[in-house]
C-alpha cells in the first residue's frame, strides 16, 4: 500500500500531488509506529542493566553487540571482586552509570567500580536473620534527577539507602524503613516472614512488592503492595487471598483470609511502562500438598495477573492450577513480547510453569493466543479433600519438559543396579496418574516436581524477535501426606543444651528432606544417623554452609552448626519435646481443630534419566521449540563419561544479547556458557572461580561491553553414591566476576 500510494506522487497533479504527500507522511508514520514495538524501544530500552533482570520487563535481555558470535571465544576475566567466604549469593547485580551494586560481606550493600570492581561504599543493616537472602535490589531515580534511591529489605523491613552515599535515608518511613509485617490483617508479631528475596518492581513513583510468606499452615496472605518511594507511604494493595465484597471471595471457604495464607509472588514481575500495567504470577495457597481447609480454586493462587500498576486494580487474570495440591507456583518473570499471530502484530505476555508449559496472552485482553483445554485430572482419595476436577493444559506451544515419570525413566548412570532394583519397585507401588496426580497417604509421583520445570529466574527473552529462553529442570518428587504435629519453625531458644538447640535447627532446616527420624531417602538424600561419625565434623560443615549433591547451602551460623552437630551426636540427648505445638488456626464453621497432614518436598533428580536440565528457545511467532539442548554437564555423571546430562538442580537464568548469544552461568560445574542464540550451539565456556546461581548482568562503559557472574556457590566435581563430600569451603573464591573482550580486541570489535 506505501509504495502504490508513492506512485501518486509522480502524476504532477497539485491536488493529487498534496494529497499524496499527506498520505505518504501518513504511512511513513504507521510504518514507524508499526516497527518500533519491535525495533526501536528495545534497543533504547535495554542498552543499560540498572534494573533487575536488566528491564522492567523481565527480559534479560541487553541490546549490546559488541560481544558477539564471532568474538565470545575470546573472552577473559576483567576483574573480580571477593565476597568473602561466609555465604553464597544467587544477586543479580544493578549498574547505574559506572557504579555497581552488588550483595556481600554478610548480607551488605556494596556499590563498585564497575570498571575495576574497587568498592566505594558499603551499607551494613542491623540484625541480619541467618536466613536473610536477596536477588537483587531496585533503584529509582527522581525524574529531574536530583535524587537516587536503592529500596532493599531486610528483617521484614523495606529500605531506603541513597545511591551515592550507602547511608539509610531516615525521611522515608520511620527512620529509614517500613515494617512490612503490619498491614496484612494478622498481628505482626505472628509473622516470622513476609519480605521476598526477589526485589519488586519500580513504576513511576512506586515500589510494588511482592512477599515470601513460608509455606506451613497459618502462613501470612501474600497480598501484592505497592509502596511510595519517597515517603516508604502505602499507596496500594491487592489482596491474593480476596476479603468480603471483593471478587474471588466466594472462591474460598468464609473469611479464609484471616487464617489461610501463601497466593504470594515470591519470584519475579513485570512491568508493561507504556500501558501502565504490572504482571504478577503467583504462588500456591498453604498448605500446599493438603488442602480441606480451603476449599474451593482459591483465586488468585497460581494465577497470572495483570494489575493497573499505579492502582493496584484488577485488570485481568488467569489461573493456572486450580485448588493447587502441588506446590506448582509460578514464579518465572513473565515474558513481554510483540509477535506476528494471524497476520498481525499482537501484544504478548508469555508465562512459563513448573508443570513445563508455557502460557501465553494477549497483553491487554488476557485472551490466550492459542487454545488452553480443561482437562480432568484425578480425584484425591484425602480425607476431607476437594480437590478440583479439571486443570488447563495449553495447546500450543508445545511443553518444554517431560511430564510423566515411570520405571522405565529410572537413570541408568548414577544408581546402582541394587539401588535401580529397589527404586523399581518403591516407583511401581506408588500412586502415578499423569501430571496432576493428588498427593495421598502412601508414595505419590509427582513430575516435573514441585522444584521442577521453570522457576524464578529461568525465562529471558528477545523483544526484537519474539523468542523466548528458558531454563528448566526434571525433577521427579515421591510425595506422602502424614498426619502429624510438626514444630513452629524459627522458635530456635536461647538457652537450653547444645543438643537442645540442635534438634531445633534440625527441625527448622532438615527434617522436610531427611525426615524425623534422621532416614533420609538414599541416594538422593542421604541418612544423617550417626552422621558425624559417617562423614566427619568438618564435611557436616561445609555442606551445610555450601551446599553439596542436591542440598543447597544454607545461612545457619557457626554455633548453631555446632549445636546440630551435638545433636546428630547424640539425639537421645535432646528432650522429646521441645517446642510449641503449632497453632492451629481457626476454620469457620468448624467446631474442633481439623486434622492436618504434611508431606516433605522429596526431590529425587538423581532417580531420573538426563537430561537433568535443559534450556529451550521458543518462537513465539509460531508457537513452536527452535531447539532445546541440555543445559551443561552434570559432574554427577563425570565418571561414567556420559555427555549431555545436563547439570541438576540448576538455579540460573540466562541473559540474551544483540550479539546473538544466549549466557548461562551454571551451578556444580562453575562455567559462564555462550549458546548461539539461533542454534543452541555452544560457542564458549568459560571455568569460573566458583559456581553460580541466579542470572549475570551485562553492561557497557566507556565503550567496553561487559558481562558480570556472581560466582559465589561451592563448585562440585563428583558425588559419590554413599553420601555428601566434602564441599571446595574456605578454598573457593567467592566473587563477582566481570567479562570482557581484551582491549585491543574492544577498540576493533564489530557487530
Amino acid at each position: 500500500m506505501v509504495l502504490q500510494r508513492r506512485r501518486l506522487i509522480l502524476t504532477g497533479i497539485p491536488g493529487l500531488r498534496r494529497a499524496a504527500l499527506r498520505i505518504l507522511a501518513f504511512d511513513s508514520l504507521l510504518l514507524l509506529l508499526l516497527l518500533s514495538p519491535l525495533m526501536l524501544p528495545a534497543q533504547e530500552a535495554h542498552a543499560t542493566w540498572s534494573t533487575y533482570l536488566g528491564n522492567v520487563d523481565g527480559s534479560h535481555y541487553s541490546a549490546l553487540k559488541q560481544i558477539n558470535r564471532s568474538n565470545v571465544h575470546q573472552l577473559e576475566i576483567a576483574w573480580t571482586y571477593k565476597t568473602g567466604n561466609e555465604r553464597s549469593y544467587e544477586f543479580n547485580p544493578i549498574i547505574v552509570g559506572k557504579t555497581m551494586y552488588v550483595m556481600a560481606d554478610h548480607v551488605s550493600l556494596i556499590a563498585l567500580d564497575a570498571t575495576t570492581g574497587r568498592q566505594l561504599w558499603i551499607y551494613h543493616p542491623k540484625e541480619v536473620r541467618p536466613l536473610e537472602t536477596h536477588r537483587g535490589v531496585n533503584y529509582w531515580k527522581s525524574k529531574d534527577g536530583a535524587e537516587e534511591r536503592l529500596l532493599i529489605t531486610f528483617n521484614d523491613h523495606l529500605q531506603a539507602i541513597d545511591a551515592h552515599t550507602g547511608q539509610l535515608i531516615e525521611s522515608f518511613g520511620d527512620h529509614g524503613s517500613v515494617d512490612l509485617r503490619e498491614g496484612l490483617g494478622r498481628d505482626p508479631q505472628s509473622i516470622h516472614l513476609i519480605q521476598t528475596g526477589t526485589p519488586g518492581q519500580v513504576f513511576s513513583d512506586l515500589i510494588i512488592l511482592g512477599s515470601e510468606t513460608g509455606e506451613e499452615y497459618g502462613s501470612p496472605p501474600g497480598d501484592i503492595r505497592a509502596f511510595d518511594v519517597r515517603t516508604g507511604r502505602l499507596v496500594w494493595i491487592f489482596h491474593t487471598i480476596p476479603h468480603p465484597g471483593e471478587f474471588g471471595y466466594d472462591t474460598w471457604p468464609k473469611d479464609a483470609w484471616k487464617y489461610s495464607g501463601g497466593t504470594n509472588c515470591w519470584g519475579e514481575m513485570t512491568v508493561d511502562e507504556k500501558r501502565g500495567i504490572v504482571y504478577i504470577p503467583t504462588g500456591a495457597p498453604t498448605y500446599d500438598f493438603y488442602g480441606a481447609d480451603r476449599t474451593g480454586n482459591n483465586l488468585f493462587a497460581d494465577s497470572l495477573l495483570a494489575l493497573n500498576a499505579a492502582t493496584g486494580k484488577l485488570i485481568w487474570y488467569y489461573q493456572l492450577i486450580h485448588h493447587d495440591l502441588w506446590d506448582y507456583d509460578a514464579t518465572a518473570a513473565p515474558q513481554l513480547l510483540t509477535v506476528r499471530h494471524d497476520g498481525k502484530d499482537v501484544p504478548i505476555v508469555a508465562e512459563a510453569s513448573k508443570q513445563g508449559f508455557v502460557y501465553v496472552f494477549n497483553r491487554e485482553t488476557g485472551e490466550p493466543l492459542w487454545p488452553i483445554e480443561e482437562r480432568p485430572v484425578p480425584k484425591s482419595a484425602m480425607p476431607d479433600e476437594h480437590s478440583w476436577p479439571t486443570q488447563p493444559y495449553p495447546m500450543v506451544p508445545p511443553p518444554f519438559a517431560r511430564q510423566s515419570f515411570t520405571v522405565k525413566d529410572l537413570d541408568p548412570y548414577i544408581l546402582s543396579p541394587e539401588e535401580r532394583e529397589r527404586w523399581k519397585a518403591t516407583v511401581e507401588k506408588a500412586e502415578n496418574k499423569g501430571l496432576f496426580t493428588p498427593p495421598e497417604q502412601k508414595d505419590t509421583i509427582e513430575f516435573p516436581g514441585n522444584r521442577g520445570g521453570a522457576n524464578w529466574g529461568s525465562t529471558g527473552s528477545d523483544p526484537t524477535k519474539g523468542t523466548i529462553y528458558v531454563v528448566s529442570m526434571d525433577i521427579p518428587a515421591i510425595l506422602k501426606n502424614e498426619s502429624n504435629q510438626a514444630p513452629s519453625l524459627w522458635d530456635i531458644p536461647e538457652t537450653g543444651t547444645p543438643e537442645h538447640k540442635g534438634k531445633a535447627v534440625y527441625f527448622n532446616y532438615c527434617q522436610r528432606c531427611h525426615g524425623e527420624n534422621h532416614g533420609g531417602s538414599p541416594p538422593a538424600i542421604p541418612s544423617l544417623v550417626n552422621a558425624p561419625s559417617v562423614f566427619g565434623e568438618e564435611i557436616i560443615k561445609s555442606v551445610v554452609r555450601y551446599g553439596s549433591k542436591d542440598m543447597p547451602g544454607s545461612d545457619l551460623t557457626d554455633p548453631l552448626i555446632k549445636d546440630l552437630i551435638a545433636y546428630l551426636k547424640d539425639p537421645s540427648k535432646a528432650p522429646e519435646a521441645i517446642l510449641p505445638k503449632p497453632p492451629v488456626p481457626p476454620v469457620p464453621g468448624k467446631e474442633k481443630p481439623p486434622v492436618r497432614f504434611w508431606s516433605g518436598y522429596n526431590l529425587l533428580p538423581s532417580l531420573i534419566s538426563p537430561p537433568w536440565s535443559t534450556l529451550t528457545a521458543y518462537d513465539l511467532n509460531k508457537g513452536i521449540i527452535q531447539w532445546q539442548v541440555p543445559l551443561g554437564e552434570a559432574p554427577q555423571a563425570a565418571r561414567e563419561q556420559v555427555k549431555g546430562t545436563g547439570i541438576m538442580l540448576p538455579r540460573n537464568g540466562p541473559v540474551i544479547t544483540a550479539g546473538g548469544l544466549v549466557f548461562v552461568a551454571t551451578k556444580d560445574e562453575g562455567k559462564l556458557h555462550a549458546y548461539d542464540q539461533d542454534t543452541g550451539k555452544e560457542l564458549w565456556a568459560g571455568l569460573m572461580p566458583a559456581a553460580s546461581e541466579g542470572v549475570p548482568a551485562v553492561y557497557e562503559v566507556d565503550g567496553r561491553e561487559y558481562i558480570v557472574v556472581c560466582a559465589t556457590s561451592a563448585r562440585q566435581t563428583e558425588i559419590p553414591r554413599d553420601g555428601p563430600t566434602q564441599a571446595s569451603g574456605d578454598a573457593i573464591v567467592r566473587s563477582y566476576v566481570a567479562y570482557a573482550l581484551p582491549k585491543a580486541v574492544t577498540e576493533n570489535a564489530k557487530p
